[in-house]
């Protein structure tokens, strides 16, 4: 662990093989570069990755150069040169939006065209009279904020009270924060619940998301017990159509909450990237059929969203030091795609997502010799290529490039 390991290209001996295991890494906000359109989202000139690497003089990846990052787009440090040892390219977002839900739904074939609603001036007097009615008491908030900002701003007010902080960003979300001291998480999942049944139709947000924190040396803190009630997919996802035939599907870290917990027949929560990748090489030990896809978080909520470019770098050389361990653990039947959902470059003053490329890389020791995946015209991209690897269901979107894997 830590060091780069030497990694031989991918050849096409196992051609004809039938793949087991398809394992989908999504890194949260790892974006490679701001789309065409990034100007009607306010996100021109975001590169999560070439941004952090030009302000932190460069950024050293060697296991991800290894497998083809350096060629995907310029990042300072990071060599294009070296001969890959996987397939790479990056992929543009169809959906309307900028989102982890749109993100996830695309990747696994379906598009949003009508964007989430937002709230950049808190939710409306309807919305919050009816949810303060169901929850029996007032709120405190209802604006756009940064979560760890707003607790401590209201935290000790919410603490005298019992009334939970409501809030809101630029993505498509209700933000419940409360203390757990105060609110019993389970109480506060409720509330969640609860937002989640009121907000439908013009004011179906992307997500609800429970935001406990804790009392500590006199600041206030977010616990790792974040949970997400997201809307469900309204079509049958790749996930859903693996199901259906009868393989596994696991889902590592917050995607049984991002698909409301359709589609998967395991999963797995996480507390943090370092867990979620000790989780995904524990399951990847084990003998099965079928999808293993995991979201690593932290790099879009502890150092995206609090504009932290030197936590960010840090959480990426992590990730780095472990691909060695998840490649040597993939069996000769199994495919790797690594990948983003959006970008959320801390570099820029915005705290909030950016519209950008995802980045695409592919390994498997079944494989072709690697070459450029070029630019994908949609996440669902990856959706159809899985969906002909696995021979499921024919998604409504997506061009395949199985014929360049294999």
């Amino acid at each position: 662990m830590g060091r780069q390991q030497e990694l031989a290209p991918t050849c096409n001996i196992y051609a004809m093989i039938t793949i087991q295991k398809v394992i989908i890494i999504v890194l949260d906000g790892v974006g490679v570069g701001a789309m065409p359109d990034a100007h009607l989202y306010g996100d021109e000139g975001s590169n999560t990755l070439g941004n952090i690497a030009d302000v932190l003089g460069g950024l050293q990846l060697p296991n991800l150069e290894s497998l083809g990052l350096g060629r995907i787009i310029p990042i300072k440090g990071i060599s294009p040169s070296i001969v890959p040892s996987g397939f790479y390219g990056k992929m543009s977002e169809v959906s309307a939006g900028k989102d982890t839900t749109s993100g996830h739904w695309e990747m696994m074939g379906v598009v949003t065209k009508k964007p989430f609603p937002t709230y950049p001036n808190g939710f409306p007097k309807e919305v919050i009279d009816v949810f303060v009615k169901k929850i029996g008491r007032p709120i405190l908030g209802n604006k756009p904020a940064s979560g760890t900002e707003i607790i401590q701003e209201l935290g000790k007010q919410h603490i005298e009270t019992g009334f939970p902080i409501v809030y809101t960003s630029a993505d498509s979300v209700f933000q419940i924060a409360a203390c757990e001291d105060t609110i019993p998480i389970s109480e506060l999942y409720t509330m969640c619940e609860t937002a989640r049944e009121i907000l439908t139709g013009e004011h179906a947000v992307g997500r609800v998301i429970a935001r406990p924190f804790v009392a500590k040396n006199n600041q206030f803190v977010r616990t790792d017990r974040r949970k997400d009630f997201s809307l469900a997919p309204p079509l049958s996802t790749v996930l859903d159509h693996a199901l259906q035939k009868g393989l596994e599907v696991v889902g590592i870290g917050k995607i049984g909450d991002i698909f409301a917990h359709k589609g998967l027949s395991e999963e797995i929560h996480t507390h943090d990237n370092q867990d979620g990748i000790s989780q995904t090489i524990k399951c990847l030990k084990k003998h099965f059929n079928g999808i293993l896809i995991m979201n690593l978080v932290d790099f879009d909520m502890k150092y995206g969203h609090r504009n932290d470019v030197k936590g960010y770098a840090d959480a990426l050389k992590t990730f780095d030091n472990s691909i060695p361990e998840i490649l040597e653990t993939l069996g000769k039947k199994d495919i790797l795609f690594i990948t983003a959902d959006h970008g959320c470059d801390p570099t820029t003053p915005s705290t909030d997502h950016s519209r950008e490329y995802v980045p695409l890389l592919v390994y498997g020791k079944a494989l072709k010799s690697p070459a450029s995946l070029g630019i994908r015209q949609s996440f669902a991209d990856l959706g159809a290529t899985v969906t002909e690897i696995l021979n499921l269901s024919q998604l409504p979107c997506g061009q395949s490039f199985y014929k360049i894997l294999f």
